[in-house]
């Protein structure tokens, strides 16, 4: 498995108990923008797949794209949007279909487990449209512009090709996004990844609680 090097991205593999269920948690990923292959990208969620994982919580930190969206909310990703140019090519592992369905690429059972656990937890947890693009730029307003008029409420540089991924090996999805800052030109002051980092450590309490939530109620 590649070392994340991002800050914020510990590149650790912690397997253990919560909720009463077994779970195995990726402190951190691999991203495109650092070099990466598709492969390397996708590596971990293979491996969780591998010894035995069925569900998988993916979660993000996301720029708003959506006026409805401010720093510190919750996002329950619906759908997503690929536009980082890249995909799952090349020739698949044994007994894995090249031709993924992404119908749902988001469990809709998941998604009523989240808003339930939310709920329970007292956190609010929207819905929105996820936008993985390649990075490691932030996007330029009119780019926030193009990615509203194509039906994204949220955009990050992750995500995507893990969900290709997960559902090309059957695995269920929920992710979550954490709104960690404006889409340029949405606000007063530029996007910063010390902003990015600030607002998920303000907002990791409620994340916590609802990610604990959630896996009780697996």
């Amino acid at each position: 498995m590649p070392l994340s090097a991002v800050a914020g991205h510990a590149g650790n593999l912690v397997v253990g108990l919560s909720g009463g269920k077994r779970v195995a948690a990726m402190q951190g990923r691999f991203h495109l923008y650092e070099g990466y292959t598709v492969q390397e990208v996708v590596f971990g969620v293979r491996l969780l797949s591998s010894i035995g994982a069925k569900t998988l919580v993916v979660t993000n930190a996301a720029g708003a794209i959506s006026d409805d969206l401010a720093p510190g909310d919750l996002m329950a990703i619906v759908d997503q949007l690929n536009l980082t140019g890249h995909s799952l090519t090349g020739r698949p592992e044994t007994n894995q279909t090249r031709f993924v369905d992404m119908t749902e690429a988001f469990s809709t059972d998941l998604i009523a487990v989240a808003d339930a656990a939310a709920k329970n937890t007292g956190v609010t947890l929207r819905r929105g449209v996820y936008a993985g693009l390649l990075g490691p730029a932030y996007e330029t307003p009119a780019e926030v512009r193009m990615l509203r008029a194509l039906g994204a409420d949220a955009v990050g540089m992750s995500t995507v090709l893990e969900v290709i991924a997960a559902r090309q090996l059957g695995m269920r999805v929920l992710g979550m996004s954490c709104i960690s800052n404006l889409g340029a030109g949405m606000g007063t002051e530029p996007p910063s990844h010390e902003e990015v980092t600030a607002t998920a450590a303000r907002v990791r309490p409620q994340f916590e609680a609802l990610l604990k939530g959630v896996l009780a109620a697996l």
